[in-house]
């Protein structure tokens, strides 16, 4: 059995120290779109070291090395082809604002897998803590084709929710560049998905496709700057789901939606804890923004869905 699901939630947490600074920062940052115009007042906090802010997404990839989809195909009893792995879904709890330069204890274990009869998931926590605490906690849900069967348990339904039926409050367009993802591997993420078109056919699609986490910086990143005044450090939470792929060169829709009666008094605190990155999101009082995202050149097909922002 290529999965063996008793085996992979039984292993022991994997442990690597992490280190990065404003360089990392900065090429994250263009990863995902920003610096345009190039002399824009709100590009260059994401791109002048003089003046540098921390997007949190840039927890998806601090300390280099392979990204968490990658990670969980190396625990103790998974042994699947790579061609047959998507990512399916990201959580990300930040307890601190992340600081532009950083040394921190990474602690990785799978701690769900799910049988979808024709497909596993796996779900792999990731937890971040430098010498004064935890800074953040992350989630990603790997969905592995032709690895179902083994009779375990089902989990939470993996169909995306349809976006709010009402008129979105803000829309945004966001052009990628042709070479972002030749730009966004350049951060650790060298799956040759994103580059190879020969390897990107083996896996079913026409091109190489968008590093879904690159699609959820640059989508964090909008809604940072529509709705939060581009103030990185209000982000408390922020979660999606991967319904589609994106390819590079295409425009993004964001559409972002404020329920009523989220906005209170008060606001959640960095450091509150609690059992995980889905329970800990839930904790404390915030405001919070649902989002959709679509690819504008394909009548606008869905390719974030289930996308909520926290915020203080």
């Amino acid at each position: 059995m290529p999965i063996d699901a008793a085996g992979v939630l039984g292993a022991a947490p994997r442990v690597r120290e992490i280190a990065w600074d404003h360089k990392d920062v900065q090429l994250y940052h263009l990863g995902i779109g920003a610096g345009r115009p190039a002399t824009d007042p709100g590009e260059l906090r994401y791109t002048l070291e003089s003046r540098l802010h921390v997007l949190p997404s840039f927890a998806t990839v601090a300390g280099g090395g392979a990204p968490g989809v990658i990670r969980t195909l190396s625990v103790p009893g998974v042994d699947v082809d790579l061609a047959h792995v998507l990512h399916g879904g990201q959580r990300l709890r930040l307890h601190r604002p992340v600081p532009v330069r950083g040394r921190a204890t990474a602690a990785a274990r799978v701690v769900a897998a799910y049988d979808k009869g024709t497909a596993a998931v796996l779900v792999l926590r990731t937890e971040v803590t430098d010498a004064d605490g935890p800074l953040w906690t992350d989630e990603a849900e790997v969905y592995v084709r032709g690895e179902g069967g083994w009779g375990g348990e089902r989990g939470p339904s993996g169909r995306p929710s349809p976006p709010p039926a009402e008129p979105a409050d803000h829309v945004a367009e966001r052009v990628l560049r042709e070479d972002q993802a030749l730009l966004y591997r350049l951060s650790g993420d060298w799956n040759p998905l994103h580059a190879d078109p020969e390897f990107a056919a083996r896996a079913g699609f026409e091109r190489p496709v968008l590093h879904g986490l690159c699609t959820y910086g640059a989508t964090l990143k909008t809604v940072v700057d529509t709705l939060l005044d581009g103030d990185v450090t209000r982000v408390r939470s922020y979660r999606t789901r991967f319904a589609g792929v994106v390819y590079p060169g295409e425009t993004l829709r964001v559409r972002m939606w404020r329920p009523a009666g989220t906005e209170r008094d008060g606001a959640e605190r960095y450091g509150a804890q609690s059992g995980g990155a889905g329970e800990a999101e839930e904790a404390g009082e915030a405001a919070e923004v649902r989002v959709a995202v679509s690819a504008v050149e394909r009548d606008d097909a869905p390719v974030l869905a289930d996308t909520v922002v926290r915020y203080g």
